[in-house]
């Protein structure tokens, strides 16, 4: 099996900041991409930022200049820094992952269970 385990998560006030952290376990041969999403309330799930393998990034444009994303491959982690939030960065944060588990070909994703990020004007 494939686990992905976000932590950091919290309640900040407007202009904090939060370091969030998932690390990926289980029968895992190689990591393609990971990432964030977020879903707050009566909103669809919505992409935050990614990191390939070879460290390209993407993000979305209202957190550009705000939020980092890095990820350490050794420790199959990722992180989100997250700087300068807004109450409308309150939302459940979920980890992503695009894995080729052992003994297969294909790369398939992998979702965490989610992190509860609240910011408080």
């Amino acid at each position: 099996q494939v686990q992905l385990v976000e932590s950091g998560g919290g309640l900040v006030q407007s202009g904090g900041s939060l370091r969030l952290s998932c690390a990926a376990s289980g029968s895992i041969f190689s990591i393609r991409t990971m990432g964030w999403y977020r879903q707050a309330p009566g909103n669809q799930r919505e992409l935050v930022a990614t990191i390939g393998n070879g460290d390209s990034t993407n993000y979305k444009d209202s957190v550009k200049g705000r939020f980092a994303i890095s990820r350490d491959s050794a420790k199959r982690t990722v992180y989100l820094q997250m700087d300068s939030l807004k109450p409308e960065d309150t939302a459940v944060y979920y980890c992503y992952a695009v894995v080729q588990k052992f003994f297969t070909t294909r790369f398939s994703d992998y979702w965490g269970q989610g992190t509860q990020v609240t910011v408080t004007s």
